[in-house]
């Protein structure tokens, strides 16, 4: 199934959840803190997930229905430890 056109995507601060308005009226909350507390591994991945949610909440939300969280946190938070 595909989702349906999304007509409003935003962060609220108060409930920690980015909410969507779907073209059919249906309203989707995405706790944001239970989401970081099952993909995020590290303080690098979960900031790289708080930048999202504050300056891209759709991508955010992309990434989370399709599952692909995971993957991206991996890709954009490798680093080295210092010796």
């Amino acid at each position: 199934t595909s989702i349906k056109k999304i007509l409003s995507c935003e962060f609220k601060l108060d409930t920690a959840c980015v909410e969507l308005c779907l073209e059919d009226g249906t309203l989707l909350f995405i706790n944001c803190t239970a989401v970081k507390s099952e993909v995020a591994n590290s303080m690098y991945q979960r900031s790289e997930l708080d930048w999202l949610i504050y300056n891209d909440p759709l991508a955010y939300v992309e990434l989370i229905l399709n599952g692909e969280a995971e993957l991206y946190l991996k890709a954009v938070t490798e680093h080295t430890l210092l010796e």
